[in-house]
């Protein structure tokens, strides 16, 4: 039997799954029963953000408990220095086996895994390619799928079943092209799915870099790799195009058949018509958004079969269950899609945890809690020392005492410009007010995310908050020479 004083770990991450698309959230546009059960019996975390909104960077986060410039991958062109203290690679040493399945994207091997099978850079949703220890292998079906089915064969059939496991499940879904599974061809196909308030932002009141960037919907996606279209008739001067539908080279014939008469007959409303400029809008939002939430259904699908393995398992009462994205990321809002920014939509990262015996079901918390947080909440439940060196808290501070481990959450994105032309920029965030600091301009925007949820007005500039502005500054600065920021990153501190 399994050492009761050391729970299993079964570690769930999505790519891009935004807050706002799971229901124990508070969704307006989809439902998630399956995720929703891990909140119903555990907690969700209504507080809960990233260090760096882009996907390399976030899982380095993840792994070491540091933030971007102390772990070394600043940006998606960094290769993670898989030679460094993980908190895999800590569990293993205390006895557990460990495992990663599915979408890994540090530009190396992994290590601190007994077993892993993983996909190149951002893989394929249907018929993905693995990277194992013995070489690369390709796998026919869609991958979530494959990817729960890989994870639960690994839990079942360890040939040492009495020790503790780590099990990290990491889908690829939704990350973009979103190419859906065909049992959800017709989810939300006679519904319209709601479009957030600020779809058509001006981008004013704000630092004028925010206009610049590269992410609107209805002006920086592709007809065929973002919204498979391929002849848009007299709408097609609207957008650019990049290569033809994108998996299709992927796809069995009969898969290929399937989803080209699917995506075939739901073309033909575009093909028609010139749209108006606001339906044209609209149009690419309803695209986008049914693609995308496709997608989330199929990684809900896995979770419940994951939930109900545990259960018929006799694994489920002493494993800690984790759900989380490696960010966040915009439906619409501010009509952007992607991340990057501090801005909420992308800042925001769900977390979900199922604790039998240390959480109650059905809790909510609102305590501050970030990325760098979860390496060593996995440390302290395997009875396992905390390094020195790592900048999170354990959440069981808050699980057991409600304490707020953070007074204020520091984030930094690093990479400057190319994609989606977002420049480099930092800031801090309390409960209430959020100071960002585009230092390439340089200029200074403050929220007061009470009054303004939306961020659409930055105050910093109103006497008002002279005084909130002068302490989110003194917040900044030191925040930046506690993790140890340069100033080859922004300006130096007065």
């Amino acid at each position: 039997m399994q050492d009761q004083r050391k729970p299993n770990i079964l570690f769930m991450l999505s790519d891009d799954h935004a807050v706002q698309a799971i229901s124990a959230c508070g969704s307006r546009v989809n439902r998630t029963p399956n995720l929703d059960r891990i909140a119903a019996e555990g907690a969700v975390f209504r507080e809960s953000f990233c260090t760096n909104s882009v996907c390399t960077p976030s899982r380095a986060t993840i792994l070491t408990g540091k933030h971007s410039y102390q772990n070394g991958t600043l940006t998606l062109a960094h290769t993670f220095d898989n030679s460094q203290t993980s908190f895999p690679k800590l569990l293993q040493e205390a006895g557990y086996d460990t495992a990663v399945v599915g979408k890994w994207h540090l530009n190396c091997d992994p290590t601190g895994f007994d077993y892993w099978q993983v996909l190149p850079g951002q893989g394929k949703y249907y018929n993905p390619d693995f990277l194992t220890a013995n070489g690369q292998i390709r796998v026919e079906g869609y991958s979530a799928d494959i990817i729960a089915d890989r994870t639960m064969e690994w839990i079942e059939n360890r040939e040492k079943a009495s020790r503790p496991f780590l099990a990290c499940c990491h889908f690829k879904a939704p990350h973009r092209p979103w190419v859906p599974h065909p049992r959800y061809f017709d989810l939300y196909a006679n519904e319209d799915i709601p479009a957030p308030g600020n779809l058509f932002d001006n981008y004013r009141n704000r630092c004028q870099v925010v206009r610049q960037s590269e992410m609107e919907i209805a002006r920086h996606m592709y007809w065929d790799y973002d919204l498979k279209v391929l002849d848009a008739g007299p709408n097609q001067d609207r957008l650019p195009t990049m290569h033809g539908l994108f998996e299709l080279d992927r796809m069995t014939p009969e898969q290929a058949k399937t989803y080209t008469e699917w995506n075939d007959a739901r073309n033909a409303d575009i093909a028609t018509r010139r749209l108006s400029h606001e339906e044209f809008v609209h149009w690419v939002y309803q695209r986008y958004m049914k693609d995308y939430l496709r997608c989330i259904a199929a990684i809900d699908d896995n979770v419940g079969r994951m939930l109900d393995f545990l259960d018929e398992s006799g694994l489920a009462e002493n494993t800690i269950v984790v759900y989380c994205s490696d960010q966040g990321f915009y439906l619409g809002e501010h009509g952007w899609f992607d991340k990057r920014w501090m801005f909420e939509e992308s800042f925001r990262m769900p977390l979900l945890i199922r604790w039998p015996g240390r959480i109650a079901p059905g809790t909510a918390y609102d305590q501050l809690v970030q990325n760098i947080d979860y390496a060593p909440t996995f440390l302290e439940a395997a009875g396992c020392d905390i390094p020195v060196d790592m900048h999170g808290t354990p959440l069981q501070r808050v699980i057991d005492e409600g304490q707020e481990i953070h007074d204020d959450l520091y984030y930094h994105y690093y990479q400057h410009l190319g994609e989606h032309a977002v420049p480099r920029h930092d800031g801090v965030r309390t409960q209430r007010y959020k100071l960002v600091h585009f230092y390439t301009v340089p200029e200074f925007n403050l929220f007061d995310l009470e009054r303004d949820p939306s961020e659409m007005r930055s105050v910093h500039d109103d006497p008002a908050y002279a005084e909130i502005l002068a302490e989110m500054q003194q917040r900044y600065w030191r925040a930046r020479e506690k993790f140890g920021v340069p100033d080859e990153y922004g300006p130096e501190s007065p």
